[in-house]
């Protein structure tokens, strides 16, 4: 499972994360190249965060 997540909906994108995938996920940053083709999977701003258990 991948989440991409921007500043202001990082929390809820770990409570949704770990209440379907029952364990803790990866969190990285998205790197600024990225941020332009990545959106918030809540919102339509850049994502920031890339949740994921990979």
């Amino acid at each position: 499972m991948k989440m991409y997540s921007c500043e202001i909906h990082i929390n809820q994108a770990l409570d949704v994360f770990v209440a379907e995938e029952e364990t803790f996920p990866i969190m990285v940053k998205v790197k600024e190249e990225e941020k332009l083709s990545t959106k918030c999977e809540y919102c339509d701003t850049p994502a920031s965060y890339l949740v994921a258990n990979e």
